[in-house]
């Protein structure tokens, strides 16, 4: 960095920065909690920590009165290590699933960029964004042709002579579905049985209930609730 940045130096990391994070924020505003604003203000507040830090870089020494030294570099460390709060507030956990976790990290990168184009390393930061800007869009297009492992719960309840386990496996197998017990419920008056099973497959995209099988399921005599819940 140099010691003694000029007002025009400062104003290009300043507009870099704003676009580096409007670019990677448009990608988030669609349906996510931190959108285009968020990551632009993100990247802004590295950038000018970092600026803040090279324009007192040339500090040195201390008052003879004075017990610390002065280490201008921990200011945009402070910064870095305080998005990881705000990060962890993005990611949410409902149930099985997981969610979030790609804006977390992008609002971690974006600061790392700001902190790149404050301290004027401009063609790191630009890379950096070119390369956010590929994983975020691009990548995104390839996940579809993925297969996701997923999950969801089904909720059985007989009469109490039939044994569903066996019964629940036979209908989604040939489906290409999986399910484990999860738990058992008696009770004898009336009597009925009501088990829980954890149901996975693979899938490339989100999908909806099996409603032929559970269909299939709701139309046996012996079967009086049939529940699915992903």
């Amino acid at each position: 960095m140099p010691l003694h940045p000029s007002w025009q130096d400062i104003a290009v990391r300043l507009l870099l920065t704003l676009a580096a994070g409007a670019v990677i924020g448009f990608d988030r505003e669609r349906g996510h909690a931190a959108g285009l604003r968020t990551t632009m203000l993100m990247c802004l507040a590295a950038s000018v920590a970092m600026i803040e830090a090279n324009l007192l870089l040339g500090t040195t020494g201390k008052a003879p009165d004075s017990f610390t030294a002065m280490d201008v570099l921990r200011l945009p460390l402070g910064i870095l290590s305080g998005v990881g709060f705000i990060g962890a507030g993005a990611i949410l956990r409902r149930g099985a699933m997981v969610t979030g976790v790609t804006t977390a990290a992008t609002l971690w990168t974006v600061t790392v960029i700001g902190l790149c184009l404050g301290s004027g390393e401009i063609g790191l930061g630009i890379a950096a964004t070119v390369l956010s800007g590929v994983v975020l869009w691009m990548l995104k297009q390839l996940e579809l042709f993925i297969a996701h492992n997923r999950r969801a719960t089904l909720t059985v309840k007989s009469n109490g002579e039939a044994l569903l386990e066996p019964i629940v496996q036979a209908a989604l197998a040939p489906a290409g579905y999986r399910a484990t017990t999860m738990g058992m419920t008696y009770a004898s008056e009336p009597r009925s049985t009501t088990m829980r099973f954890e149901v996975h497959w693979k899938d490339t995209q989100e999908s909806a209930p099996p409603t032929a099988i559970l269909r299939q399921l709701e139309e046996r005599s012996d079967i009086t609730l049939v529940a699915w819940a992903d």
